[in-house]
């Protein structure tokens, strides 16, 4: 039986795969770990783990994520997002292993107003970005069988998200600021997971950088809104500016990629951002 391990495993990607395990386990067997039980900024410990379980694929769906915290912390950021990366890549191609990393659509700067394929270049303008594109050539670099998934404002039941966030305060206000003016694809982290699994079975893989999110473009303002009506709560939006929300981190106006990829290679067909949310909130309303 073919393991599969699943780095960060209490994170909202990682909890999304615990999810849906129990229904391949009849062909996988499921190595899940977190930072306490498998530290992989910690290279001898990534080396020891890999020689004494040898998984056939490794998804690493942890991640340092905090963006406006990671301009102060560089190091740190740096350490998970492109050391320790390289350091699953090195066992994974050491032992064998497909590795399946998750990456961001930060990786761009936004300053386009057309959807990014996996080969336009790369441009990100804060150091979570820079850290994750760094991530994404050291993996590249030391293991040619990794697939990199690209992602975007990814929401689920589980952990702090935007969904959940705007959920919390609904109850607590009648009116809200959201900025309008930049556009991104919301993606529901269970759909990755499947998408992830859906990678793994099919059989001939193609290696290297693919996109994945739910689609089309659309802004965190017209999001929030969603979120209300899914919701049905009664709470006032108001559309802002970047500028009269100003963060420490700067982010891409408009990171919107291309689908076009990972549906023709793998024929994966992502679901409309907005029939996924309201999947979610139903769950989150039952909680």
């Amino acid at each position: 039986m073919k393991k599969i391990l699943v780095i960060g495993s209490n994170g909202q990607l990682g909890n999304c795969i615990r999810k849906i395990a129990p229904d391949f386990e009849h062909k996988y067997e499921f190595l899940f770990t977190d930072s306490t039980t498998l530290d992989i900024t910690n290279e001898e410990q990534v080396n020891d783990f890999f020689y004494d379980n040898k998984p056939d694929y490794c998804i690493n769906a942890s991640a340092y994520t905090a963006v406006d915290l990671a301009e102060k912390e560089k190091e740190k950021a740096f350490a998970v997002n492109a050391e320790g990366v390289a350091h699953l890549a090195q066992a994974c191609f050491d032992s064998k292993s497909i590795l399946i990393h998750v990456s961001t659509d930060y990786v761009f700067d936004g300053d386009t107003n057309l959807a990014y394929s996996e080969d336009d270049f790369t441009n990100p303008i804060g150091v979570y970005g820079e850290s994750k594109r760094r991530g994404e050539e050291l993996a590249l670099e030391i293991n040619p069988k990794t697939i990199i998934l690209r992602t975007s404002w990814l929401y689920s039941e589980f952990n702090k998200n935007f969904v959940k966030t705007m959920l919390n305060l609904f109850s607590q206000k009648e009116e809200l600021g959201i900025v309008a003016d930049q556009f991104g694809q919301p993606t529901n982290a269970n759909d990755l997971a499947e998408a992830i699994l859906e990678i793994i079975e099919t059989p001939n893989k193609s290696f290297g950088i693919f996109h994945f999110s739910n689609y089309p473009e659309t802004t965190w303002f017209e999001f929030a809104k969603k979120i209300a009506e899914f919701s049905k709560s009664s709470v006032k939006l108001n559309p802002l500016t970047t500028e009269q929300y100003p963060t420490p981190a700067k982010r891409p106006v408009r990171s919107t990629m291309s689908l076009d990829k990972i549906e023709d290679t793998y024929k994966i067909e992502p679901k409309h951002w907005e029939n996924s949310l309201e999947e979610c909130v139903e769950i989150l309303l039952q909680q």
